[in-house]
């Protein structure tokens, strides 16, 4: 019964969608990154375009289809917790790769923990429904 209050709240609506826009997120940056490779921009650049292309994406949709919080004014903390995240990312597969996992197994295990890590920190940081900008005083 325990194991079912634990994961109780990753199961409802909110979470799914977020789990939903990721990965049509994922889907939406790829896109980007696979044209510009097609069109003949180095991989590097492509990947730069992508990624900032995809974190405006990701705002936009986290913000209207998840967390119901739309203020442009909260894109600068997103920002700043996006690289948070990525730096959170990139010590917990440098600590899988010490452990001795091979690089794609530690970025496969990294990600359940990094999923929920910035579902929580958007969540409760960022789109904060109980204080949002627009309407506080």
């Amino acid at each position: 019964m325990r194991i079912k209050s634990l994961l109780a709240p990753l199961l409802r609506r909110e979470f799914l969608r977020y789990l939903a826009v990721g990965v049509l997120n994922t889907g939406f940056s790829y896109s980007i990154y696979a044209l510009l490779l097609w069109l003949g921009f180095a991989y590097f650049v492509a990947n730069l375009v992508a990624l900032v292309c995809g974190i405006f994406f990701s705002f936009q949709m986290q913000g209207r289809y998840v967390f119901d919080n739309t203020s442009r004014r909260l894109f600068p903390k997103y920002l700043v917790l996006w690289v948070l995240i990525y730096f959170c990312n990139i010590a917990l597969i440098k600590l899988l790769l010490v452990c001795g996992f091979n690089a794609y197994v530690a970025g496969a295990l990294a990600l359940p923990p990094i999923v929920l890590l910035s579902y929580v920190l958007q969540k409760y940081l960022i789109f904060n429904v109980n204080r949002r900008p627009d309407q506080l005083q």
